[in-house]
């Protein structure tokens, strides 16, 4: 039976929403209600260290602020380690799970003997190292297996904008890391187990996540998950050529002119101006918009 069709935005609270997160937001509320979907918000606060305490609520209160309310409770992934844990489970049963001992700095050593010198900001493609044991040495991470006999390692896809995408996990990634080595459970899994269990059918998200669809594929076949349909939209950047974050100076969505804000993410996503006299009527003209520019995959 076909799932009901949802969307989500998922920010991790590390920091306000600014004119980039605010965008992808607009984007995931105005692609669910184009379809009559359900549109859910999930706060990505597994890596507690970086989310400040109160940041959670604080979005909320920028998107309510916005007019866009989630249909449901958001989802917080800092109170579902459990699920996670089970997943684990699973890909260590089906043998698509093991632990690893290496270091950040082991793994550039052997990528460097390898004359594969890891790149500032880049893909560290990971030699598999471990797969054939620990030898003696402390585990410290769980890895996902991205190759063995009888499966290929490439995986493709089609995004609703970027159009057709294949990447070889095993030469492009390397066995990734599903549980790190401080405990904290890594953004491929969790992302994963959650849209499964918040019932997503379309993830409209930055394209700078359009890198791990792959990843995200290969979990959800490894664990018996549907796959959704994805979109990736453009990034905002910075005045230094960068993706805008806080560490480039984005500047906090001003709430006190919130239909101001909502334009400016619009004309990013390459919308057409309309009239509103408030954010609510506004974004109820932007759906059909939405619609003729990004048709539902």
């Amino acid at each position: 039976m076909a799932l009901e069709p949802a969307g989500r935005f998922a920010p991790s609270p590390t920091g306000p929403l600014h004119l980039g997160s605010l965008a992808t937001a607009l984007a995931s509320w105005l692609d669910a209600r184009a379809m009559g979907a359900r549109w859910l918000v999930r706060l990505e606060d597994v890596d507690g260290p970086r989310c400040p305490h109160g940041m959670s609520e604080h979005i909320l209160h920028q998107l309510a602020a916005l007019g866009l309310q989630p249909d449901q409770e958001p989802l917080r992934q800092s109170t579902h380690g459990h699920a996670y844990q089970q997943a684990l489970a699973l890909l260590q049963q089906a043998g698509w799970a093991y632990r690893c001992a290496c270091t950040r700095r082991e793994v550039d050593d052997t990528l460097q003997g390898l004359g594969l010198v890891h790149q500032r900001h880049g893909e560290r493609i990971y030699p598999g190292t471990c797969r054939a044991g620990l030898h003696g040495r402390t585990a410290r991470a769980w890895r996902c297996l991205t190759e063995r006999p009888g499966h290929g390692s490439t995986v493709q896809w089609t995004d609703r904008l970027l159009g057709t995408q294949s990447q070889d996990l095993a030469r492009e990634v390397g066995d990734f890391v599903l549980r790190r080595a401080d405990g904290i459970w890594a953004y491929q899994l969790a992302v994963v187990v959650d849209d499964a269990h918040q019932g997503i059918t379309h993830v409209v998200r930055g394209a700078d996540l359009a890198d791990n669809t792959a990843r995200q594929i290969w979990l959800q076949r490894a664990l018996g998950l549907p796959t959704p349909s994805y979109l990736h939209v453009p990034l905002v950047m910075g005045t230094d050529g960068h993706k805008l974050s806080k560490q480039n100076g984005a500047q906090s969505i001003d709430l006190h002119q919130p239909l101001l804000a909502l334009k400016q993410a619009a004309l990013h996503l390459g919308l057409p101006a309309v009239a509103g006299q408030d954010a609510t009527s506004w974004l109820r003209a932007n759906v059909p918009l939405w619609a003729r520019l990004c048709p539902a995959g």
